[in-house]
């Protein structure tokens, strides 16, 4: 079983290190940049990653090429923010000893969040398919929140692929601007009607399924923030459909 890393970066030099020294039970490491203008691709190719540039296909179609150009049919995504844990690099290399037993593995992703690790607010354990045959899946998601969608079966690995998130307020306002648009698009695209109920209900729903019923209040002052940061996504991603649409 031999496995390509595949990482998808766009002025990626702050974390590019990080997630390519991790990947280790990796036999191939495939950087797709699409026209980064800091040192990513300088910082990835020292570090032994075979990088190739693409213009940009959007999330799903950026993973997907990348998954095709890679040189094994297995393929491991993460994100240039994204670093295999200690423990899950040890459960991949148990996995390549022993060969697999399912088409895709699912792994809990634990998020880094203002120097917190998250334990709730629905962060965790956050299961996503990210270890997977390419001949049986495939990325998909037109606009914004891309998954793996494998036709087979798909097994779990236990141990944690870590996730850095925002350092700071301000990145995560940034950060949520543009995908907050993706997603407005993406429902404009769907016909997806947004009434007054989803500005004024939804929001406040999402601030209390977050903090109160996701014991987001665990999480301490950064859970409080991504209680209000996720209600705010909710206002901004329904607000922008209904100023986006031209009938409005």
């Amino acid at each position: 079983m031999k496995i390509s890393a595949a990482i998808i970066t766009y002025n990626e030099e702050r974390n590019i290190a990080r997630a390519i020294e991790s990947l280790r039970c990796c036999d191939e490491i495939l950087v797709v940049d699409s026209g980064s203008t800091d040192r990513t691709c300088e910082i990835a190719a020292k570090l032994g990653a075979r990088v190739i540039e693409s213009v940009w296909l959007g999330y799903a179609g950026q993973k997907n090429y990348a998954a095709e150009r890679a040189e094994n049919d297995w393929v491991l995504s993460i994100d240039a923010d994204e670093a295999l844990s200690e423990a899950l690099e040890a459960e991949i290399w148990q996995l390549k000893k022993n060969g697999p037993a399912y088409d895709g593995y699912t792994m809990p992703r634990l998020a880094e969040y203002l120097g917190r690790w998250i334990l709730h607010s629905g962060w965790y354990p956050d299961r996503k398919v990210r270890l997977f045959d390419r001949r049986k899946a495939t990325w998909v998601g037109r606009y914004v929140h891309e998954s793996v969608r494998v036709t087979g079966a798909v097994g779990r690995l236990e141990a944690n692929l870590l996730h850095f998130t925002c350092s700071s307020l301000s990145e995560h306002l940034r950060t949520m601007d543009r995908y907050t648009t993706l997603a407005a698009e993406q429902m404009i695209a769907e016909g997806r009607p947004v009434g007054w109920s989803k500005l004024l209900v939804d929001p406040a729903w999402t601030f209390i399924r977050t903090y109160f019923l996701n014991l987001g209040f665990l999480d301490g002052m950064e859970g409080l923030a991504i209680a209000h940061m996720a209600a705010l996504y909710n206002f901004l991603k329904f607000a922008k459909v209904r100023f986006m649409r031209p009938e409005r």
